[in-house]
């Protein structure tokens, strides 16, 4: 059969509408894609009700959160204003001790004093010190007054001693050099001079022997005599040192070394050997002043305590009265809230009645249902 482009264009029309249909019958008839017997106002009624209520819960929860915002304020208002008080009353105090109570105004101030060594003058000035007399036992005879000197000539001779090494050895060098060149002119003429090189060579050996023999023996009698010096002085500083310690105030425990030049209450703390009885009496009576005030002081601060505690206390039961008035005011909320709820509920429960008792009381017949479904159009 033979086909003609217009019928092709028919056919596939055909075969269009016929597919198109197909899929329509599909969408139709599907079940679960289709919705049949819904109340549409009494869900958008519902729905609207839902959003009232859900702006009246939030409304209320905004002007609870407002009211716990104010109620944080003022305890926190409260909070700042006894810090700031509680700051005041510690900045007076500070500033009084710094002002009334400086450690340079106590009357010990001087036994545990810092600066008691930098301000003490030493007990020997110079050699010509007018303190210094018979008695002082800061100067005596056999004493090494000409120290530096002594030391600065030990310095000058130790000088003069390097460089005279230094010049042995510098002259030992030179003598060095010129054997080694004598040894080099010695090898490039061995041929005619062998045996007159053999004789230098010897003799250059032979001096350079007896150049290191003798310093040698220069430094080790230097040696040895620096040895024995440090011998007697170390022998002499010994028998000073065990003579100081012998005839010295801290074995002969003589109180009157320990009194200051600064005043007559003043002391030496490294020489210090004791209080007396009267002195231990008087730091008797101090510390019992010390006491009775610490007492004092105590029950202040157990009176000041006792007041901080009373505020507290009262900032604690204002704070429970505030929760308190906060929870009567929710449960009020709530009773607005479940007295709307029954008030939903008694229409919903009335209106549930109206539908099942007077809106649908008109049941379909299965002849109605039949007709349905039985075409796409």
């Amino acid at each position: 059969m033979l086909m003609l482009p217009q019928d092709l264009k028919e056919a596939a029309k055909i075969e269009r509408r016929r597919k198109f249909e197909e899929e329509r019958r599909g969408r139709i008839f599907n079940a679960r894609n289709r919705l049949i017997g819904i109340d549409k106002e009494a869900l958008e009624k519902q729905i609207k009700e839902k959003q009232l209520r859900d702006q009246e819960e939030r409304k209320i929860n905004e002007a609870y959160e407002i009211q716990r915002i104010k109620e944080a304020e003022l305890a926190s208002i409260i909070e700042r204003r006894i810090e700031e008080e509680r700051r005041k009353i510690n900045e007076e105090i500070n500033r009084f001790r710094a002002t009334y109570q400086k450690p340079e105004t106590r009357r010990e101030f001087d036994l545990y004093d810092p600066d008691a060594l930098k301000k003490a003058i030493p007990c020997r000035v110079h050699d010509d010190d007018p303190r210094c007399g018979i008695s002082s036992a800061q100067k005596f005879e056999g004493e090494d007054l000409a120290g530096k000197e002594r030391a600065k000539y030990q310095i000058e001779q130790n000088r003069a001693w390097l460089e005279q090494q230094i010049a042995e050895r510098r002259a030992a060098d030179e003598e060095r050099k010129a054997a080694q060149i004598a040894y080099d002119e010695a090898v490039l003429a061995m041929d005619k001079r062998a045996c007159e090189l053999d004789r230098m060579e010897q003799e250059c050996r032979r001096r350079l022997k007896e150049a290191h023999q003798q310093f040698n023996k220069v430094l080790a009698e230097e040696q040895a005599h620096e040895r024995r010096l440090e011998a007697v002085r170390e022998l002499e500083d010994n028998q000073a040192e065990i003579y100081n310690f012998v005839t010295g105030d801290f074995l002969c425990e003589n109180r009157d070394v320990a009194l200051s030049n600064l005043g007559s209450k003043r002391v030496i703390g490294y020489l210090y050997k004791g209080m007396t009885q009267d002195e231990l009496q008087e730091v008797r009576k101090v510390q019992l002043k010390q006491i009775a005030e610490r007492k004092r002081a105590e029950e202040d601060e157990a009176h000041m305590n006792a007041q901080w505690d009373e505020v507290a206390n009262g900032m604690a039961q204002h704070a429970f009265l505030l929760e308190r008035e906060l929870l009567e005011k929710q449960r009020e909320i709530n009773k607005q809230i479940l007295g709307q709820n029954k008030q939903l509920s008694a229409q919903q429960k009335s209106y549930q009645e109206y539908v099942e008792k007077i809106l649908y009381t008109n049941k379909p017949t299965a002849a109605y249902f039949e007709q349905f479904n039985t075409s796409t159009r």
